[in-house]
């Protein structure tokens, strides 16, 4: 029996458009092949760093282009959390978790519902802290929890931010994969461009050519570019060189439009199979990004449940800081006419 997998926050290889980057990464090859086979600035091809700075009206110097976004959420987390007290969201990104921790930070949470993280717990977690690091958020389609961080709930928490003087960590890999609803503005657009600003291509483009970017305060732009330089002498020219070709000639928002439309009936092929065989348990129907998170009912252990099924594969909520009781289900990887089968599966561990 072939594993059907819920448990990778990736594109399904179907949804990659690997025609376009073979014609962009021959493009840029035959037209700067010499420059971008070449070592580059630690901050990344200009380029790129120059579109980035244009969607979201900032100086290009501002822009550190980086081997994925995690990569670069650990440089930050090196260069500010290092013995400080920082908080994240509880449920949080597992990988974002335990970089903090190998960082030296000491971790605080506040509460994710269905409205996104609560600006009141955040707030609550740093009374009597004087220098905490950051806030960490993924305000848009969260991991694992699919939530999306409201309006009314975003202008508190810039608020707050702005108030106390703590900077915000906006993680946002998911915000552009939306296909239903109204699109938010980000915390970087609350808090007039000031805060620390992280997303990637991995999810609009693809994840194998690790190409993600921050936007900074340009004091500490230059100090992360000086890091990466110091790590590992230059970026992968040639992925961020793809990257910019297949934006610039037009490309992007068509495969997003593609992506979306692909990823809408994943999501609705899950929501209609959980509604058939877990009758039992609650979910939230996200309006896009990649996941769902399941609540069992109390009492239930979902590291066991998954131990158990037999031909799917998911995440433990334990994974995430949370209950047990949870499962992270992702709809992005697996074939729409398998998810099905697949919930089905899980049910009969259960």
């Amino acid at each position: 029996m072939e594993t059907i997998s819920f448990a990778r926050g990736a594109p399904a290889p179907d949804l990659l458009p690997v025609d376009e980057l073979a014609d962009c990464a021959e493009t840029v090859l035959a037209r700067g092949g010499k420059t971008i086979l070449s070592y580059g600035a630690g901050a990344g091809y200009a380029p790129l760093r120059e579109l980035v700075g244009e969607w979201f009206g900032v100086h290009p110097g501002r822009v550190v282009i980086t081997n994925g976004g995690l990569q670069g959420l650990d440089m930050l987390a090196r260069a500010l959390a290092r013995g400080k007290p920082l908080v994240c969201e509880w449920p949080t990104y597992d990988r974002a978790y335990k970089l903090f921790l190998a960082a030296g930070a000491a971790v605080l949470v506040a509460s994710v519902d269905d409205r996104g993280v609560d600006p009141e717990q955040v707030e609550v977690a740093l009374v009597g802290q004087t220098q905490p690091a950051f806030v960490y958020v993924i305000p848009t389609f969260q991991n694992p929890t699919g939530t999306t961080l409201t309006a009314e709930r975003r202008a508190a928490l810039a608020n707050f931010s702005l108030r106390r003087q703590v900077p915000i960590v906006e993680d946002d890999p998911y915000s552009l994969v939306r296909f239903e609803g109204e699109p938010l503005p980000a915390l970087f657009d609350y808090r007039q461009k000031t805060s620390i600003y992280m997303s990637s291509f991995s999810k609009t483009i693809s994840p194998g050519l690790r190409v993600g970017f921050m936007i900074l305060p340009e004091r500490l732009s230059e100090e992360l570019a000086a890091a990466a330089t110091d790590t590992y002498i230059t970026p992968v020219q040639l992925s961020q060189a793809v990257v910019y070709e297949f934006i610039r000639r037009g490309s992007f928002a068509p495969n997003l439009l593609r992506v979306n439309e692909q990823l809408k009936l994943r999501r609705d092929a899950m929501v209609a199979a959980l509604e058939k065989h877990f009758s039992g348990a609650s979910w939230l129907k996200p309006e896009g990004g990649y996941f769902i998170w399941l609540q069992l009912p109390p009492g239930a252990d979902s590291r066991e449940i998954l131990a158990r099924a037999e031909g799917v594969a998911a995440v433990a909520g334990s994974e995430f800081t949370a209950s047990a009781s949870c499962i992270r289900l992702a709809y992005s990887f697996a074939a729409a006419d398998e998810i099905e089968a697949g919930i089905e599966r899980l049910a009969a561990a259960v």
